[in-house]
């Protein structure tokens, strides 16, 4: 069992990460994890819940208390990749009138945030390959001031494929079964994930999105808002040592966990990944209140280090 601290707004909220058989129950305010001995941990002080192995079983109280206290529990499938997720059905005092106002967004403003995030997006590819010392960053950069209204042009996509053969190399492609879409993909969906709770915590509904706009996802939102921080998992997936037999490990798991406690750069400041989707979030219902894209505050990449509490 891996509890990794994660720091939201300055405060410390750990994620738990179960690889081994394990019964969680509830026992008053707490998380009761029964293994070999019994860990404790209060349910408010978790953001997230990953269930890595088929023999963890769980009471029907444990999944109340994730509603209760706005959890995201991941449970993954026989790949040991996120394969569901429990979000909080929060209850919401504006949830009709979110609903309304997702519905009734103007489509230039939804084109022109689509923009915005897509441009933020190729910037932070481009600080990704000069962080890595990776050729190509002058070329994203161009890619990202010609992006217009709706990305008409599909820059997101140009982008994105230059921008993963810089980084993994020439026979790199994002289909293949390898250890690096593995990792990738692992880091992606806790992302999405908690974004996707973010979301549901503040009234949105996650399927109905600005760009994305699939019948059969659940996400659309969620993937909209993800593109500017999955850079971050790109950045982390490049420095892995590939272990010999090319699995993904509990503790590399762990660590794909733990992005979300590193620092990025937002308009306010430096904060955390997981204040920072907060933080975008809450801009984006200014967005759908003002009809302005420029109420968006997206991340910016600045690196991997983990965020520090200043007392």
């Amino acid at each position: 069992m891996f509890i990794l601290l994660l720091r939201r707004n300055d405060v410390a909220w750990r994620s738990i990460m179960i690889s081994k058989p394990a019964r969680l129950r509830k026992e008053h305010y707490s998380l009761a994890i029964d293994q070999e001995q019994t860990a404790f941990v209060p349910f408010e002080d978790i953001a997230v819940i990953v269930l890595n192995h088929r023999e963890i079983t769980l009471t029907h109280p444990v999944l109340s208390a994730c509603g209760e206290y706005g959890i995201s529990l991941f449970a993954t499938g026989s790949t040991h990749h996120p394969s569901g997720v429990f979000l909080p059905f929060l209850p919401h005092s504006r949830a009709t009138r979110w609903l309304r106002l997702q519905l009734d967004l103007p489509r230039p403003v939804a084109k022109q945030a689509w923009a915005t995030i897509v441009r933020r997006k190729i910037a932070n590819q481009a600080v990704c390959l000069r962080l890595t010392n990776r050729n190509g960053a002058s070329r994203l950069e161009s890619y990202e001031r010609r992006v217009r209204s709706g990305d008409s042009n599909n820059l997101e996509g140009l982008a994105a494929a230059f921008y993963f053969v810089q980084l993994f190399g020439k026979d790199f492609r994002r289909n293949q079964t390898r250890f690096i879409n593995a990792a990738l993909d692992y880091g992606y969906a806790v992302m999405r994930g908690t974004i996707a709770r973010a979301l549901v915590a503040h009234g949105f509904l996650p399927s109905l999105g600005l760009f994305h706009a699939s019948e059969q996802n659940a996400f659309n939102l969620a993937d909209d808002i993800i593109e500017p921080f999955r850079p971050i998992v790109d950045l982390f997936v490049t420095n892995l040592v590939i272990p010999a037999d090319e699995m993904l490990h509990p503790e590399i798991k762990a660590a794909l966990i733990n992005l979300l406690n590193v620092d990025v750069s937002m308009p306010r400041g430096k904060m955390s990944v997981l204040s920072a989707i907060e933080h975008t979030v809450e801009s984006l219902a200014r967005l759908y209140e003002g009809n302005d894209k420029t109420f968006l505050e997206l991340p910016s990449l600045i690196g991997l280090e983990p965020h520090q509490l200043e007392y």
